[in-house]
């Protein structure tokens, strides 16, 4: 793995004085898991700007809950965002906005989505986005990777190890295959320290964050992903509890072969329907997300 001391020079704006990284966040506690370290890491050693968009709730939708605790749906969500702020100013992060949908949600609404990213890039000035990788660990984290393959064109685009199953072992920060181009972000005592403490700001999450490690991070450049198809063989993280024989709240038992149907149709349309580079009129045939996302970026340019 390319990097491993405490160098960011493999990602495009680390070394610049005043780099603009956008951090798509599937869920808020994403930015944290991810690339906490990394961020941590930007900030203090090059003073870049670290913003995070929200690509989801991160709450499941009201009638998924257990029926003697769906009164208490709205508190769930203001609890999250309270969560949320709080790892954002532990972390030195800007939060620029959150979607409306709920977690498991997003492959649903992936055209809203990207318009929304579009203007979550223009506004926020980023030169870099980072991701979390494609990898199975939640269905969301793979819908927001392929959201960011549609910007590659247009800023560098960064993916991170957050969570997976391969080899039939649950993982945090590293990826399922390596290709030679990753990095790595090996945490010092402080923001390893730092790092727990943002976790532990994510308490209604605790339960789901006790695979997560503080030590270190792994990031690469985007690769081209077949979204049509599983990240990797065998089962995935999303899929260990899939056995439970009753439709348990905490398990998305959405079946995986719909869920890359979706997500895989989606960048599949996008690849045919690609957005005009910077500088181009959108084309008479682009949709209209992709006309919001050129208009979002003319703004900026001027």
């Amino acid at each position: 793995m390319a990097g491993g001391g405490r160098g960011i020079a493999v990602l495009s704006t680390a070394g610049a004085g005043d780099g603009r990284i956008l951090i798509l966040a599937p869920h808020p506690d994403d930015e944290v898991v991810a690339c906490g370290i990394a961020a941590m890491r930007a900030i203090a050693a090059s003073g870049a700007h670290v913003f995070v968009f929200y690509l989801t709730t991160g709450v499941v939708q009201r009638d998924a809950l257990w029926p003697w605790r769906r009164p208490s749906h709205g508190a769930r969500l203001l609890r999250r965002q309270a969560e949320a702020q709080q790892a954002a100013a532990l972390l030195g992060l800007e939060p620029v906005g959150v979607l409306n949908v709920a977690s498991r949600h997003l492959r649903y609404h992936l055209d809203a989505a990207f318009g929304a990213v579009a203007e979550a890039i223009a506004t926020s000035g980023a030169d870099e986005v980072w991701v979390p990788a494609f990898e199975g660990g939640h269905q969301d984290h793979d819908a927001a990777n392929a959201l960011a393959a549609r910007v590659v064109d247009r800023v560098p685009v960064y993916e991170f190890a957050a969570y997976n199953f391969a080899d039939s072992c649950a993982g945090a920060n590293r990826f399922v295959r390596l290709n030679g181009s990753e990095t790595a972000f090996v945490a010092t005592p402080d923001e390893a320290q730092r790092k727990r403490r943002a976790l532990e700001c994510y308490a209604s999450e605790r339960g789901n964050l006790r695979h997560i490690g503080v030590t270190a991070e792994a990031a690469r450049p985007l690769p081209a992903y077949d979204y049509g198809a599983p990240p990797h063989e065998g089962r995935l993280f999303r899929e260990r509890f899939h056995w439970v024989p009753i439709r348990h709240p905490r398990v998305d038992f959405s079946p995986s072969s719909a869920v890359y149907r979706d997500i895989g149709a989606w960048a599949s349309a996008g690849l045919t329907d690609r957005c005009p580079a910077l500088g181009e009129a959108p084309s008479g045939e682009a949709g209209q997300t992709e006309r919001e996302f050129a208009d979002a970026f003319d703004k900026a340019e001027r």
